[in-house]
C-alpha cells in the first residue's frame, strides 16, 4: 500500500500544472466522500453546513464571512458525474490550450476564470429582478467556470483549431465553444442557474484573455507572481554556503608565499645581528603578524 502512495506522489510532483489540478480536484472530491461516508455512519448532523463553507455564496454579506470560499469553490464537487464531466473537460481542452500557452498560463487562467465566474454569479443574483424579487440565494461549487475560460482561451487563441467529435466530425473549436455558450445563455433561469451564470464568466474571461494577449498582453500575470510569492511562503530555505576563491594561480601563491618567508628571514637575521631596536615600524608589524599566523 505504501509503494502505490509512493507511485501517486511521485507522478504528482513530476506531472504538469494540468495534472496537478487534476489530481487536487479528485483529492478534494475523495475526502469530502469519505466525510460524507463517516458522518452517515455516525450519524452527525452539520455537514451540509461545513461544505457551505467552502462554497461561494451569491450574497456579498455572506462572502465576506467566508472570502477564502472565492478560490475553495472552483475545486470542490460532492457529486460523482459533477466532477467527471469537468475533469474530462479539463483535461480535453488543457491538452489543446498547452499546444499553445504555456503552463503557468494554465493555472493562473484557471484561477482567473473562476474568479471571474464568481463575480459575473454573485453580481447576477443582486441585480436582476429575476433573482433578487424572489429571494434566490445561490451557492456555487465546482471547477466549470475555470474550464470554460481554458475552453474560450483555446478557441478564440487559435479559431482555426479542429477537433473531432463523436458521430460529427471534425469541427471548429469555436463553434463547439459557441454553441456550449448558447446552451448556458438559455439556461440561466433554470433550476442550475447560478452554474450556468458562472460558466458565462468563464467564457467572457477566456474571450479577453485570448484578445489581449495576441496584443502583447498577459491577463494571469499579476495572480501568477501572487501565487509563486505563496508557494514561496513555504518553500524550505536553502542553507547558506560560504565558499573561498582563491584570485591567484597556484604559481603566483607560492611566489608570493616564497618571498614573504624571504621577508620574515631576512628582518630576523637583522634582529639577530642589531637586535629590536634596530627594527624599522613596518619590519615590528611584519614580524608581529607573521607571528599570529
Amino acid at each position: 500500500m505504501e509503494g502505490i502512495f509512493n507511485r501517486i506522489r511521485d507522478f504528482y510532483r513530476r506531472g504538469n500544472v494540468l495534472t496537478k489540478l487534476l489530481f487536487v480536484n479528485v483529492a478534494v472530491f475523495l475526502l469530502i466522500r469519505l466525510i460524507y461516508v463517516a458522518a452517515m455512519l455516525f450519524r452527525a448532523d452539520g455537514l451540509g453546513e461545513f461544505t457551505g463553507y467552502l462554497q461561494f455564496p451569491s450574497l456579498p454579506a455572506a462572502f465576506i464571512r467566508q472570502p477564502w470560499s472565492l478560490l475553495t469553490y472552483m475545486f470542490l464537487h460532492t457529486d460523482f458525474l459533477h466532477i467527471l464531466f469537468n475533469m474530462l473537460w479539463l483535461y480535453w481542452f488543457g491538452k489543446i490550450f498547452l499546444e499553445f500557452f504555456s503552463e503557468r498560463h494554465l493555472g493562473g487562467i484557471y484561477v482567473m476564470g473562476g474568479i471571474a465566474g464568481a463575480a459575473l454569479f454573485m453580481l447576477s443574483y443582486n441585480v436582476f429582478p429575476y433573482f433578487r424579487d424572489a429571494g434566490m440565494v445561490g451557492m456555487l461549487m465546482g471547477a466549470s467556470a475555470s474550464v470554460m475560460a481554458i475552453v474560450f482561451a483555446a478557441a478564440f487563441y487559435r479559431n482555426d483549431y479542429e477537433i473531432n467529435l463523436l458521430f460529427i466530425g471534425r469541427i471548429k473549436l469555436i463553434y463547439l465553444a459557441l454553441f456550449v455558450m448558447l446552451l448556458d445563455l438559455l439556461s440561466i433561469t433554470s433550476v442550475n442557474a447560478g452554474g450556468h451564470i458562472a460558466h458565462l464568466g468563464g467564457a467572457l474571461f477566456g474571450i479577453l484573455f485570448a484578445v489581449r494577449y495576441r496584443n502583447g498582453q498577459d491577463l494571469t500575470a499579476a495572480v501568477n507572481r501572487l501565487i509563486d510569492r505563496i508557494v514561496n511562503l513555504f518553500k524550505p530555505k536553502p542553507r547558506m554556503r560560504v565558499t573561498y576563491r582563491r584570485t591567484e594561480t597556484d604559481m603566483e601563491y607560492n611566489a608570493r608565499k616564497k618571498q614573504e618567508s624571504d621577508a620574515i628571514d631576512a628582518i630576523l637575521d637583522k634582529l639577530k645581528r642589531s637586535g629590536y631596536d634596530s627594527l624599522s615600524n613596518d619590519e615590528k608589524k611584519t614580524l608581529f603578524n607573521a607571528g599570529k599566523q
